[in-house]
């Protein structure tokens, strides 16, 4: 898990992060910079978010109820899917099978139901805004249900940038640019912190330590991940010595 620091949402700041030959699933909502980023590179492969279609209809249940309902309902069917496939710990092959089958019934009815009430819509009502936000990412909402190892939406990603959002309101002046950037550091140590199951302060503690001392070459073995490894191979090494040959036990 990566943040990057940007003073703008402009298309050259997604271009620093990828780079100009990015092969690889991008996963994101309808937002303008992510098309115009991924023309001219053929290695990278678009996928849209459910959550995002999903969110116009919800805002437009007081406008129609029954319609926006039934919408919500049948997007809330490929949940319910996921659901059971996360429950049997369902591995991308067998997700991309689940999906073959009922998630594709599922988005052949709602694709037709939608292609179908367009017309009796205002473009600028919020149903009407909402159908439309969902047909024009149809091919990229549709491309998740044959590739099993992407999820159903980015919600992964918005969560985890919540709490920067939270954060520019209790911490509004960065003091600069540059300083913006020094917290995204942070973010992405604490994030990954969290994600590797490593307590942050001991981590940053032990690592801000180290630091000083610590080679260029070396520096990759600090990462969260390769601390936790390391720690756990250092607690084992630590329970073995403490056995002697008289009586040495199980640990």
């Amino acid at each position: 898990m990566v943040y990057e620091w940007h003073v703008s949402r402009a298309a050259r700041c997604l271009e620093s992060l990828l780079g100009p030959d990015f092969a690889g699933k991008l996963q994101s909502d309808g937002y303008a910079v992510y098309p115009a980023s991924a023309k001219g590179q053929a290695g990278l492969l678009r996928f849209g978010c459910w959550a995002h279609a999903r969110r116009g209809f919800f805002e437009a249940l007081a406008q129609a109820p029954h319609v926006g309902g039934w919408i919500v309902n049948q997007i809330g069917l490929l949940y319910r899917g996921e659901e059971q496939l996360r429950e049997s710990r369902a591995g991308p092959g067998l997700r991309e099978a689940a999906r073959a089958s009922h998630h594709r019934l599922v988005g052949t009815r709602l694709q037709r139901a939608l292609l179908g009430l367009q017309p009796r819509y205002l473009p600028q009502s919020p149903l009407g805004q909402a159908i439309s936000y969902a047909l024009n990412q149809w091919p990229l909402l549709a491309r998740i249900l044959e590739h099993g190892e992407v999820e159903l939406d980015n919600n992964l990603v918005e969560n985890a940038i919540r709490p920067t959002a939270l954060g520019k309101e209790n911490w509004l002046f960065f003091g600069s640019a540059e300083a913006g950037q020094r917290s995204a550091v942070m973010y992405t140590l604490i994030a990954n912190c969290r994600l590797h199951g490593v307590e942050p302060h001991a981590y940053l503690k032990d690592v801000l330590t180290r630091l000083p001392r610590t080679t260029n070459k070396a520096v990759a073995q600090l990462t969260p991940r390769r601390w936790r490894s390391a720690e756990n191979n250092h607690r084992l090494l630590g329970q073995q010595t403490e056995c002697q040959p008289s009586h040495c036990r199980s640990v």
